[in-house]
């Protein structure tokens, strides 16, 4: 993917990490209803907080050791993500076509924001775990793991030449860009999987957006 097999540096942890804090802070803003389930509220943060605390002491500093629990443990974690984007966003779309009371188009554009964010989320982070068999693999420069994903950069020697490789600040804007332009604008999918799930956040992302935005303007 990446041209040779030379060693890099690996990526930080803290961009991945961020993102994970992020989708749990941000559950703590979403009402009971659209919840995983009653008495989730904080115990959601904290089981995050553990995933993050044993990856760290399983792979302390940069990303670039390979081992398969580590990798289990990542998988997991981001299904733990995954399992609240969708729960939230199944919820909330019955809940718009159930026509449920929501006390003002603010609550509900929120609630539709909160959801969308965490579902960016989860998909960037699938994508930065699967593609070329993950941040360690890409950092150690193996090419046995076909990538995914072709990104611009790949295109310039220069950046080539000087060791890069994507990390998760890169399959994040690809994430972003796919739940607002839908579509991955700049990088190119190149395997049927990476295809299916673009066409998967696309469509989520577009049902959020118009359902919420034509509940909200009703609610007005």
């Amino acid at each position: 993917m990446v041209g040779g097999s030379t060693p890099r540096e690996g990526e930080r942890r803290w961009p991945m990490a961020l993102a994970v804090l992020a989708a749990g802070v941000l559950y703590l803003f979403v009402t009971t209803d659209f919840q995983i389930s009653d008495g989730t509220h904080y115990a959601y943060p904290v089981v995050l907080v553990v995933f993050l605390v044993i990856l760290v002491i399983g792979d302390p500093g940069r990303i670039d050791r390979e081992s398969r629990w580590l990798r289990v443990t990542t998988g997991l974690l981001i299904a733990t993500v995954s399992a609240s984007a969708a729960v939230s966003a199944v919820r909330l779309v019955i809940g718009i076509l159930q026509k449920s009371d929501f006390t003002s188009p603010t609550q509900l554009l929120t609630l539709g924001a909160i959801v969308w964010t965490t579902n960016v989320i989860a998909f960037a982070l699938w994508f930065w775990h699967l593609d070329a068999g993950g941040p360690a693999a890409r950092a150690k420069g193996r090419t046995d793991d076909v990538a995914a994903f072709r990104f611009p950069e790949e295109d310039i020697p220069a950046r080539m030449e000087a060791g890069w490789y994507p990390q998760f600040v890169d399959y994040f804007a690809l994430s972003f860009n796919t739940g607002t332009a839908f579509s991955p604008t700049d990088v190119a999918p190149v395997r049927h999987w990476s295809k299916l799930a673009l066409v998967g956040e696309s469509a989520i992302s577009l049902i959020l957006v118009a359902l919420v935005v034509a509940r909200a303007v009703n609610v007005l």
